[in-house]
């Protein structure tokens, strides 16, 4: 995936990851560190899957193959993914689930398998020498603050912001607030 994005960019260029969009961002950031002049990672992980996370993704994987892949995004979704309060607003579960469902069973497939057969980034830190921005929500159980902590203390000079009231799905559960922590930030470099 991020060989194919690469050949498909040409020059130099600034890059925001997303939960696995972050996943992919290390790899290129492997493959091309000097083309990337600004990164901002949110709700990501970088290390490789813990046992839990593996056990977990191959349920995952099962369900799909037994037909309860909407169960999976619904569940899951309500469950892990959103702060308690914005799993009671019914519009960003229904939107959530119409991203799964845009995806559908053979990308996400897909994407499980790729997280699961990630790379620790946690050496390759210490290499990110573009300006980097760090978001997370206060309440991520997928990727929990501690990790993104951990990514702000490797990365030299980067930026940690946590966002209150938010969950896993930071750009749905606080979009103005993300939006106005990577305007800020991309206007003080």
């Amino acid at each position: 995936m991020a060989a194919l994005i690469l050949s498909e960019i040409t020059g130099n260029f600034s890059l925001l990851g997303f939960s696995y969009g972050g996943i992919i961002a290390f790899e290129m950031m492997r493959q091309a560190p000097r083309r990337i002049t600004k990164l901002i990672l949110l709700n990501t992980n970088h290390k490789a899957p813990s046992e839990a996370t593996v056990a977990s993704q191959k349920k995952y994987l099962k369900m799909v193959q037994t037909g309860d892949f909407r169960k999976i995004t619904t569940d899951f979704t309500k469950e892990s993914m959103l702060h308690p309060t914005h799993a009671k607003r019914l519009e960003i579960r229904e939107k959530v689930l119409r991203m799964a469902l845009n995806v559908g069973e053979v990308g996400f497939v897909n994407q499980v398998k790729a997280q699961l057969n990630r790379p620790d980034s946690t050496g390759d830190l210490p290499k990110i020498n573009c300006p980097t921005l760090i978001i997370t929500g206060r309440e991520d159980r997928i990727c929990p603050p501690a990790l993104h902590q951990e990514m702000a203390e490797l990365i030299p000079n980067a930026q940690l912001e946590i966002i209150e009231e938010c969950g896993h799905l930071s750009t749905l559960e606080q979009p103005d607030i993300v939006s106005e922590t990577i305007r800020k930030w991309w206007v003080s470099l």
